[in-house]
């Protein structure tokens, strides 16, 4: 009877001791629960828009201080419609992608920075699609509240897509892109980007179409 007692006894320690690390071990569970989750909820929360189109250059021909044919010289001229006549009218531009990392750990978490890893593009110009990209490396996007600048070089025939716009057409649209007068509805980004974290990869569930004007 005493040892059957002593068992009791020894059995209800061990329940107490296995109760304890069961508790601790759900509070510990549910805890790293709440920081994984928060740290997607942050990583989800970048943002991203078009800043400034850089160095626009339309056949070795640079427009980016030019606003009109009569800041073209004659040289430039003859070479832009000898480009047109051979039905190519190669440019090269950056677009600049600013992301934004609003998780500055004024939330009462600390402020987690985030790795963009991947980030495929699809350029719209004129609303119409033309090339399709990626990113080289992989970013990294401080969680200080401030924005990170991500050029995308920029390479293409604008004359395989335009043609129907003609010589002037071509021109016109070439200043509203990269010239002293932009117009900052005439380029979009669409893009889909994934972004490194704890749960490991996380993608866009869809697209995102990036403007000038707001972040996305």
């Amino acid at each position: 009877m005493l040892n059957y007692k002593k068992k009791r006894k020894k059995m209800g320690t061990q329940g107490k001791k296995l109760s304890v690390y069961v508790i601790l071990s759900c509070f510990i569970f549910l805890f790293d629960s709440c920081s994984v989750y928060q740290t997607f909820q942050n990583i989800s929360r970048l943002k991203f828009k078009l800043g400034e189109v850089n160095g626009f250059i339309v056949d070795g021909v640079s427009i980016s201080n030019k606003s009109g044919l009569q800041d073209f010289s004659a040289m430039d001229i003859l070479k832009l419609t000898a480009g047109v006549a051979n039905r190519r009218l190669p440019v090269s531009f950056i677009v600049n992608v600013n992301a934004l990392n609003p998780d500055d750990g004024k939330g009462g978490y600390p402020g987690t920075d985030a790795t963009l890893k991947s980030f495929p593009w699809r350029l719209m110009i004129d609303d119409k699609e033309t090339i399709a990209g990626n990113i080289s490396s992989a970013v990294s996007v401080p969680g200080t509240g401030e924005a990170v600048v991500i050029p995308i070089k920029i390479e293409m025939d604008l004359f395989k897509y335009f043609q129907d716009k003609g010589y002037q057409g071509l021109l016109d649209l070439a200043l509203k892109i990269g010239g002293q007068n932009k117009d900052p509805l005439k380029i979009k980004l669409a893009a889909r980007p994934t972004v490194s974290s704890l749960l490991g990869d996380i993608t866009y569930p869809k697209e995102i179409v990036l403007v000038q004007t707001e972040y996305k």
